[in-house]
């Protein structure tokens, strides 16, 4: 099966989204750039697929099917990388399937790779969910627990790797090239600065979720929504509710997006998510994700968690400590976490720099009754200034919107009532934004897939675009809304000189 001067390596990558295990320490690793010491070769494509439908999930185990090819093990299918496997089949178990998966694929490397003693073969996982297991050539290299963030292990000396070395090699300097950008950034008690300038997030949450591929990263998706945020005018984003794929926050760097960088810290509303197993895991997730980010002049705050039962008794220590590691990390960016707790009872919010707080008036609560969201978001921001004195941020707010269904007078669900939704929160942003609110970020930018649910209607509908990119009548309100704001502000985004685009 192979050449002359090649060398083949089988690569059997294993995935379970459920298995309590220690974490591993992580040491941070570089974006891989080829330059002239530099080589990548991506191993993107089609796979061998299975999952382990065993009644224990673990026939895998049991089996050792890394130790032979995956097809010897039992039938195997197609499964193309990146992509998430929930949507690529008809097979309605495997769209909803949790438990262990089995990816493997034979990859061709050079020769030199292996026979020059002086170069470093690395596998990079760029993101897998959520615990992983790697073997190459039925020897385990790594494993690592957690999703998102990448993680590697050198190769270059494995068993079963046996090839010739060559003489009269030449010896390289490393060389890496690394894009860098320069700013500051400061938090006052009514303001966020940005090179010492008020800085108004006027922006969306996002998910990295598609069609077919899923959380799949696919560079026409990617474009798309960067053309979009610009036509709505957008100038930031947070990564709701995880860290999205490095090529994202490059482009970001390149645009001039502004980012939240929001670690996985969502779900943690059960007394036992406050415990020290938790925390500890929770401290080295935040310490990979700012090795991996701290570079990015467009990540400009770490998010640590999102809607945590922060009103819990053990809430407060959590907290403090896990802020203070990220602070430790780096201490040159604020630190928040988004909350939807009760203002007087959030034991976490004397210890976050900006408040980031999310609210649905007329949907989750009071639905229906849109006359009520200026009474009781007006009283949402003075109850948390009041009490805190930190700037806020208005970090989710929107309704669900199927699109295309319409109704006068508008009704919950259609694009109308969505509308009407916005702009109810619209008029409150510019009172309060005078004086210590200082950003606002819809919920969301487009319509993503959820677990089936009697609340949901073939997914979450709060995106103002849909799944397909498609804008509803919110898109328009925002469209208009966000472009004024960058005019009165003066702080035009860097792509306006581009007519085209507007």
């Amino acid at each position: 099966m192979c050449g002359s001067g090649q060398l083949a390596v089988l690569l059997v990558l294993l995935l379970c989204a459920l298995r309590d295990v220690a974490p591993l320490p992580d040491s941070g690793m570089l974006f891989p750039r080829e330059s002239p010491s530099r080589e990548v070769k991506e191993l993107t494509g089609l796979w061998d697929f299975r999952a382990d439908l065993s009644p224990s999930r673990d026939l895998g185990f049991q089996k050792a099917w890394y130790k032979s090819r995956l097809a010897e093990t039992g039938p195997v299918i197609d499964m193309p990388v990146p992509a998430s496997y929930n949507d690529i089949t008809q097979d309605p178990m495997l769209r909803d399937f949790i438990g262990w998966v089995w990816y493997e694929r034979e990859v061709v490397v050079p020769a030199r790779w292996v026979a020059d003693e002086g170069t470093r073969v690395v596998l990079r996982v760029g993101s897998a969910h959520y615990y992983s297991v790697v073997w190459v050539n039925g020897v385990k290299v790594t494993e690592h627990n957690g999703g998102h963030l990448p993680f590697e292990a050198e190769i270059g000396d494995l068993p079963q790797v046996h090839m010739m070395a060559a003489d009269g090699r030449a010896a390289y300097e490393d060389v890496y090239t690394l894009p860098v950008g320069i700013r500051t950034v400061k938090v006052t008690s009514t303001q966020f600065l940005i090179n010492n300038k008020p800085f108004y997030f006027h922006g969306v949450n996002k998910h990295e979720d598609s069609d077919i591929r899923g959380k799949g990263f696919d560079w026409p998706l990617i474009v798309k929504d960067f053309n979009l945020l610009k036509w709505l005018g957008a100038n930031s984003f947070r990564t709701s509710h995880y860290p999205y794929a490095e090529e994202i926050l490059q482009m970001c760097d390149r645009h001039g997006i502004v980012v939240i960088d929001e670690c996985p810290g969502v779900g943690i509303k059960d007394i036992r998510s406050f415990r020290n197993a938790s925390l500890a895991h929770h401290l080295v997730v935040m310490d990979e994700l700012v090795r991996r980010d701290k570079n990015h002049p467009s990540v400009v705050m770490w998010s640590v968690a999102n809607e945590p039962a922060s009103e819990m008794p053990p809430a407060g220590l959590y907290f403090k400590t896990l802020i203070t590691h990220t602070k430790t990390l780096d201490p040159t960016r604020p630190v928040t976490y988004v909350t939807c707790s009760n203002y007087a009872r959030d034991k976490g919010a004397p210890y976050v720099d900006v408040l980031s707080v999310n609210s649905y008036f007329s949907w989750y609560h009071d639905p229906g009754h849109l006359e009520l969201i200026p009474i009781q978001l007006n009283t949402q921001f003075e109850n948390w200034y009041g009490k805190y004195q930190k700037p806020i941020i208005q970090s989710e707010y929107g309704a669900d919107a199927v699109p295309g269904l319409h109704s006068d007078p508008p009704v919950m669900f259609t694009e109308e009532y969505q509308k009407l939704v916005l702009q109810g929160y619209h008029s409150v942003f510019d009172q309060k934004r005078k004086e210590y609110v200082i950003g606002e970020l819809i919920w969301n930018f487009a319509d993503f897939m959820t677990a089936q649910g009697v609340v949901r209607v073939v997914g979450n509908k709060k995106g103002i675009f849909s799944r397909q990119r498609q804008p509803k009548a919110g898109a328009f309100i925002l469209k208009e809304r966000y472009w004024r704001l960058a005019n009165e502000t003066g702080r035009l985004p860097p792509w306006t000189k581009y007519s085209c685009l507007l």
